[in-house]
C-alpha cells in the first residue's frame, strides 16, 4: 500500500469511530431502523441522479452488497447498538476485519501471510482486552446482533472486491437505494412513532443524521470502496481494527467516559496488529 492507501485507510475508521457516537444520540431521536432508512434515502437522492447506472452484469452483485452491507449489515448494527452501549458495539464490531480476511482466503485466493496472520490474531487480542470486564454476559443479544452485522459487512466486502472494481460513487449511491425498501419493511413491521420522530427530534437528531450521511457514509465509504478496488483485502481488512480505539477515544472526548488501563492497552495491542499487517514479506532469494 501507498503511504496516501495507508492516510485514507487510517481516516475511514477514524470517521466510523466516531460515527459511533453520532449514532448513539441518533436512535435516541429516531427509531433505529427508521434512521437507516432516513440516512440511505438521503445518500441515495445526493448521489443516483449524479452517477451512471450499474450495467447489467453489476447489477446482481450491487443488489447483493446492498442486502449485506445496508440491509443486514447496518439493520443489525444500529438495532444492536441502539439496545446496547456504545463501547460495547464497537469492540464487537472489530471481528468484521478477521471475518474478511478469513472469508478473502477461499473466496478470493488472497492467502494471508503469516505475519499478516499474527497481525490479525494481535489486534484481536487487544479487542478482546477492550471488551474484558463485568457486563457482557447482560449484554448478550446486542452483542450477537452486532456480531451478525460484523458477518454480514465482511461478506460485502468480499462481494465488493470479486465483482468489481466498481466506481465508489455509484455503487454507494445505486446499494443505498436499494436498501431503503429493506430497511423500511423492517422499521415499519418492528417499530413505532417513525412520523412522530420527524416532529420531535431535536437538532443533534438531526446532526447526527448529517453525520451518517456526508462523513461516515459519502466520504468514508467513498475511501473504503476506493481502497478495496486498489488493495488486497488482507492489506484493507485489518485497518478496521482501528476502529474500536477511537470509537473508545470519542466516547472519552464527548461523553466524558474516562481513559482506563485497559483502554491504553487494548488501543496499543489493536494499533500494533494492524501494523503487523502491513509488513511486506521478503522476497526469496533466487
Amino acid at each position: 500500500m501507498s503511504a496516501m492507501q495507508i492516510v485514507c485507510a487510517v481516516v475511514v475508521p477514524l470517521l466510523w469511530g466516531y460515527q459511533f457516537v453520532v449514532i448513539k444520540v441518533g436512535v435516541g431521536e429516531f427509531p433505529p431502523l427508521f434512521f437507516l432508512a432516513l440516512r440511505f434515502l438521503a445518500i441515495a437522492l445526493l448521489l443516483v441522479p449524479f452517477v451512471e447506472r450499474p450495467s447489467s452484469r453489476q447489477l446482481g452483485p450491487v443488489a447483493a452488497i446492498s442486502l449485506f452491507l445496508g440491509g443486514l449489515n447496518f439493520g443489525l448494527f444500529y438495532v444492536g447498538l441502539g439496545l446496547g452501549s456504545g463501547s460495547m458495539s464497537a469492540v464487537a464490531y472489530q471481528l468484521a476485519p478477521p471475518f474478511t480476511v478469513l472469508l478473502a482466503w477461499p473466496l478470493l485466493a488472497e492467502r494471508p501471510s503469516l505475519t499478516t496472520s499474527a497481525g490479525v490474531v494481535l489486534a484481536f487480542i487487544g479487542v478482546v482486552v477492550l471488551a474484558a470486564g463485568p457486563g457482557v454476559s447482560e449484554n448478550a443479544l446486542p452483542l450477537l446482533l452486532v456480531v451478525g452485522a460484523a458477518f454480514a459487512f465482511a461478506v460485502s466486502n468480499v462481494l465488493t472486491k470479486r465483482y468489481g472494481p466498481f466506481d465508489p460513487l455509484m455503487l454507494m449511491g445505486w446499494s443505498s437505494l436499494l436498501t431503503v425498501p429493506q430497511v423500511m419493511l423492517m422499521s415499519l413491521l418492528l417499530e413505532t412513532g417513525q412520523m412522530a420522530s420527524l416532529v420531535t427530534a431535536d437538532e443533534r437528531g438531526w446532526l447526527a443524521l448529517a453525520y451518517t450521511i456526508f462523513i461516515g457514509g459519502i466520504v468514508g465509504f467513498g475511501l473504503w470502496f476506493w481502497l478495496i478496488a486498489r488493495c488486497s483485502m488482507v492489506r484493507v481488512a485489518p485497518f478496521g481494527l482501528l476502529l474500536p480505539v477511537f470509537a473508545l477515544t470519542s466516547s472519552v472526548i464527548f461523553l466524558d467516559e474516562r481513559i482506563s488501563p485497559k483502554l491504553i492497552a487494548g488501543g496499543l495491542l489493536a494499533i500494533s496488529g494492524v501494523a503487523m499487517t502491513q509488513v511486506r514479506p521478503r522476497a526469496q532469494p533466487a
